[in-house]
C-alpha cells in the first residue's frame, strides 16, 4: 500500500500550507506548478492530479463535488469549508489524514476534512 499523495488546488494554495505538511514528510503540490498552470480550471486541476496520482484537497465544494461525478476514476477530492479552518488547524489534520491514508483507499472517493480535524486544541 502506497502513501497518499497530495495536490492542493488554487483554492487552497497556501505556500505555508504545502511546505509545513512536506517537512512533515508528506508529498504535496500545489497550484501552480510544472505541471499546472496557475490559471487553470478546476477540471484541468482534477485531471492533472488524477494523471499525477494525486488526491486533491480543495475549498471549492460546489464545482468538485460536480466534477467527483463526472470523473468518478479520480484519485480522491478532500472537501472543506474555508471558512471554518485557520491554518494551524488545516496543518494539523491534513497531516494526520496522510499520514494515516492510504491511496489505495481514496480512488474515487470525496470526503469531508472535518472527519480529520484535531479534537481539541493541543492535538
Amino acid at each position: 500500500m502506497s502513501k497518499l499523495r497530495l495536490h492542493l488546488d488554487a483554492d487552497t494554495s497556501i505556500k505555508a500550507l504545502q511546505s509545513a505538511l512536506t517537512v512533515r514528510g508528506h508529498d504535496v503540490t500545489r497550484t501552480p506548478n510544472e505541471w499546472i498552470a496557475e490559471d487553470a480550471s478546476d477540471e484541468t486541476q482534477l485531471l492533472k492530479a488524477t494523471a499525477q496520482g494525486r488526491c486533491i484537497f480543495t475549498f471549492n465544494i460546489k464545482d468538485f463535488s460536480a466534477l467527483a461525478m463526472q470523473y468518478p476514476e479520480h484519485h480522491g477530492i478532500i472537501l472543506a469549508s474555508q471558512s471554518r479552518w485557520n491554518l494551524p488547524d488545516l496543518i494539523k489534520a491534513l497531516d494526520r489524514l496522510l499520514s494515516e491514508a492510504k491511496s489505495e483507499d481514496w480512488l474515487g472517493q470525496v470526503r469531508w476534512l472535518n472527519q480529520y480535524r484535531p479534537m481539541n486544541p493541543d492535538d
